[in-house]
């Protein structure tokens, strides 16, 4: 009897390794991805260092008493504790003090995909002060938040906001209001069509609920602004002291065109158009033309009848109407009161009405934003500010 034996098919060890293929493939990324995230950070570290320095020759330095990188795998923040800036040379002063600002902290963000984007926000509060005896400036904000596109190489785009912002002056014993403003932004950019090479900067800047203390009690009371202008005549947008770039914008003959403005303070809509340059002597020239609904509320706001009652000084005279004598005023009220007694009170308990008046006979009938108006120049010549012949203020020269 003869036994047949059946074949037997025996299985083949399978390889194992394209089981591991994957897991290796992943170690790998992940450990080229670590040595891209560091190197990216030393290179961000060596911009850094450079534009420092760069900005330290124009006399801006910034510093941190601790500087730390994170932000592994997909981004890059930068920490900056203890961040001191110092100004030099930014002013036309012949020999300027150092501004220095003092601030808690820097936090600085880029995706490492998108280093070109940045965005940082800052940490209140924060101190300016020009020297170690004179009184210091505290800021403080809810939020402060800065961003800037077009790095390493010149910017393209950048924006700062600010929220419940309150500047106080401190002497170190008690601090004073100078100014607050519940929300402030300023944005500018590249111009469409402009080059680096001939660059056209466009800005809007915008501010809410803002006042400012111990300049006019006009400006105490909370207004809204909205300012959008463009600045030609740049030559390149490399980092220089202020003075320096004024003085290069006057020689190329360089101008800011307030291409449009809005204030409102209560009843009181301002709006503006106009251009603005500088001469050889670094002071504004130019003219804006200015239209106005509801100046007649904000006059007695400007303490003419106050200011008769006391006596006009001559400082404000020559501000408001140079070539008048602070004697002549004071005579001609005491004359008038001589002719018909009382007559030199009631001319100035009237002032604001007269002063309305006159502002209203400086320009042509107008509306605006379905309101009677009038339009008239705000004329700047050699820093001086005139609303018609009346001369209002006086801006310093910029270099």
């Amino acid at each position: 009897m003869t036994t047949m034996t059946l074949p037997t098919d025996t299985p083949r060890r399978r390889s194992r390794w394209p089981l591991f293929v994957m897991p290796i493939l992943l170690l790998i990324a992940a450990v080229a991805w670590s040595a891209f995230w560091f190197y990216a950070v030393s290179q961000a570290e060596v911009k850094a260092d450079a534009w420092r320095a760069q900005e330290a020759r124009s006399g801006r330095s910034y510093d941190c008493a601790k500087q730390s990188m994170s932000g592994y795998p997909f981004r890059l923040e930068v920490r900056c504790d203890g961040a001191r800036v110092t100004l030099t040379s930014q002013t036309a002063a012949a020999a300027p003090t150092p501004v220095t600002i003092n601030l808690g902290e820097i936090l600085a963000v880029a995706q490492i995909y998108d280093p070109k984007l940045l965005i940082a926000e800052f940490k209140a509060p924060a101190s300016v002060s020009e020297s170690s005896n004179a009184p210091a400036m505290q800021v403080n904000w809810s939020t402060a938040r800065a961003s800037v596109v077009g790095l390493p190489a010149v910017p393209q785009r950048a924006s700062i906001v600010f929220d419940d912002v309150a500047i106080d002056r401190s002497n170190n014993v008690v601090q004073v209001p100078v100014a607050r403003a519940k929300h402030v932004e300023l944005h500018g950019r590249l111009a469409e069509g402009s080059t680096l090479e001939d660059p056209v900067i466009e800005s809007v800047f915008r501010i809410e609920s803002g006042s400012v203390q111990d300049i006019h009690p006009v400006l105490a009371r909370p207004f809204g602004a909205e300012i959008h202008a463009k600045l030609t005549g740049l030559k390149d947008l490399t980092p220089k002291p202020w003075p320096e770039r004024f003085r290069e914008l006057q020689a190329t003959g360089g101008h800011v065109e307030i291409v449009q403005s809005r204030i409102q303070q209560d009843d009181l809509i301002a709006v503006a158009a106009g251009t603005l340059a500088l001469n050889a002597q670094g002071r504004i020239d130019g003219e804006l033309e200015m239209t106005v609904t509801g100046i007649e509320k904000i006059i007695p706001a400007l303490g003419i009848e106050k200011m008769l009652e006391e006596g006009v000084p001559q400082s404000t005279l020559d501000r408001m109407a140079p070539g008048v004598k602070t004697q002549d005023v004071n005579n001609l009220l005491g004359a008038l009161d001589k002719a018909i007694p009382g007559l030199g009170k009631v001319v100035k308990q009237n002032a604001n009405v007269g002063v309305a008046a006159g502002i209203n006979a400086l320009g042509k009938q107008a509306t605006l934003e379905g309101r009677p108006a009038r339009t008239f120049p705000l004329r700047f010549a050699d820093g001086a500010v005139y609303l018609g012949p009346l001369k209002v203020g006086q801006v310093p020269p910029l270099f």
